[in-house]
C-alpha cells in the first residue's frame, strides 16, 4: 500500500513532513522543526504520531523532539554519528541501515557536509527521498562541518537513485537557488525551464517541491559538478568533480 506524505510549512522557511504508512497506520514526522504545525497537521488528518526520523542535529530540525515525544510517546530514530548532539534518540542509524515504518522500508544514506553525520531517508518502493539540508531543489546545504570531497561523495550516492525519485528537502530555498544556478550555468535550457516554473509556483503560493531527481540532475549545478560545463564555469577544467563542487559551494556562500 502506498505511503501518504503530508507537506506543510514550519518556522520561517522549513518544510514539515508527516509520512503515513497506510497498511499499518503508523505515522512518522521527518525531522521535528516545530511542535505546533506538526500537531495541527496530525489533527487535520486524524493521524497519531508514532515515530520521528531525524536527519541531523541542527535546532530547526530537532527542537520539537522533546515536546512531541512527551505528547505522543513517539519512537525517535536519528544519526548515529550525531547522537551526542541530539537529545531523545531511541534508535541510532547510519548509512546502509534500514528503518521500517509499518510496511514502508527506508534506506539510510550518509550525506555528510552540511553536518558531519547528516543522513537521508530513501524509500525504494515509493521512490521518495527525504534529503533535509544535504540536497535542496537547485541547491545544496551550506557546508558547515564537512569538506567538499566528503559532501560530493554523499551527493554521488544520491545521484545513483532512480531518476523518478521525488525529493523532499528541508527548506523552501528554490527561488534563490535558481538565481545562483543561472549565474553559473546560464545556457542550461533545463535550468531555465525549471527557474520559470519555480517563479510561477512561488507567485501562486505553491511549494516548489517535491522535485524529481532527473530534473535535478539536469538543472542543479551542484549535481553537475562532474560536467565540463560547470568545471569551465568555475575555471577548473580538468579538475576533480569534488573541487568543482567546492568552488560552486564557495561561490554560493558569497552570492
Amino acid at each position: 500500500m502506498p505511503l501518504e506524505i503530508a507537506l506543510f510549512p514550519a518556522l520561517s522557511d522549513n518544510f514539515g513532513y508527516l509520512v503515513h504508512d497506510t497498511a499499518s497506520g503508523r505515522v512518522a514526522a521527518i525531522d521535528a522543526p516545530d511542535e505546533a504545525p506538526i500537531v495541527a497537521e496530525l489533527e487535520k488528518r486524524g493521524w497519531t504520531l508514532t515515530d520521528i526520523l531525524i536527519t541531523h542535529h541542527h535546532a530547526d530540525h530537532t527542537d520539537a523532539i522533546a515536546p512531541l515525544k512527551r505528547r505522543f510517546d513517539a519512537h525517535v530514530i536519528g544519526p548515529r554519528e550525531e547522537s551526542g548532539r541530539i537529545s531523545g534518540l531511541d534508535t541510532l542509524v547510519g548509512g546502509g541501515d534500514t528503518v521500517t515504518l509499518g510496511e514502508t522500508v527506508f534506506e539510510v544514506i550518509d550525506v555528510p557536509g552540511h553536518t558531519l553525520g547528516h543522513i537521508a531517508f530513501f524509500s525504494p518502493a515509493d521512490k521518495v527521498l527525504f534529503s533535509a539540508d544535504a540536497l535542496f531543489s537547485l541547491g545544496v546545504g551550506r557546508m558547515f562541518e564537512g569538506d567538499a570531497e566528503g559532501m560530493w561523495k554523499g551527493l554521488e550516492r544520491l545521484k545513483t537513485l532512480p531518476g523518478e525519485t521525488r525529493i523532499y528537502c528541508g527548506h523552501e530555498y528554490t527561488l534563490s537557488n535558481a538565481k545562483f544556478a543561472l549565474s553559473v550555468d546560464p545556457e542550461n535550457a533545463a535550468l531555465k525551464t525549471r527557474a520559470n516554473e519555480v517563479q510561477r509556483q512561488r507567485d501562486a503560493g505553491e511549494p516548489t517541491i517535491p522535485a524529481t531527481l532527473s530534473d535535478e540532475l539536469a538543472a542543479n549545478p551542484f549535481l553537475r559538478a562532474d560536467t565540463p560545463e560547470l568545471a569551465q564555469a568555475m575555471n577548473l577544467s580538468g579538475a576533480p568533480a569534488w573541487q568543482v563542487f567546492g568552488a560552486l559551494r564557495k561561490a554560493k556562500d558569497n552570492f
